[in-house]
């Protein structure tokens, strides 16, 4: 427990509840502004069907899904993808570190990304990807939390209302 929020795995089956509020932190993220994949304008129920695809991903081992609640309620979130090739048992995905704007500024994200650290070394994996928005919220949590950077793609994506943006690719070699 930190400032009042606490940070924890979901399990599978991943509860209806749980999936209504990931969903909601994700609306409130596109809704934002934040390149995280989606187009505005982005209604819950699509974010719903993203959710219940990461839940089905944890089901079958492929996702480690961690949430943030504040006062019981999910307000951030964060995956760690094992699905990896046969060549790379020790590295895994982060994805989706999303932190609803009402909840911010209160070190969810990093707390997230150290306890998606921990995640990570107790499934043997060592080196983790992310890619992220150069200068947006979360490339400054990864950088203050010692992540390297390898470089630029210029206009990679999208933000939700169409403007082009560029992505950096981060990696972070843990100590087991």
């Amino acid at each position: 427990m930190s400032a009042g929020f606490e940070i924890e795995v979901l399990d599978a089956p991943v509860g209806e509840t749980a999936l209504d509020q990931l969903a909601a932190v994700l609306v409130d993220c596109v809704d934002g502004g934040a390149s995280v994949s989606f187009m505005a304008p982005f209604p819950h129920d699509a974010a719903l069907a993203f959710f219940r695809k990461v839940a089905a991903s944890v089901a079958s081992g492929d996702t480690v899904l961690l949430v943030a609640r504040l006062d019981g309620r999910i307000v951030g979130t964060v995956q760690l993808g094992l699905d990896t090739p046969p060549n790379q048992p020790h590295r895994a995905d982060v994805k989706k570190m999303l932190v609803h704007r009402a909840a911010r500024n209160r070190g969810i994200g990093a707390a997230l990304m150290a306890r998606v650290e921990q995640e990570a070394l107790r499934h043997g994996r060592w080196l983790l990807v992310l890619d992220t928005v150069p200068g947006e919220n979360g490339h400054r949590v990864y950088r203050r939390a010692g992540w390297t950077e390898t470089g630029i793609i210029p206009d990679y994506a999208l933000f939700p209302d169409g403007r082009l943006c560029d992505t950096t690719v981060m990696w972070k070699r843990l100590q087991p």
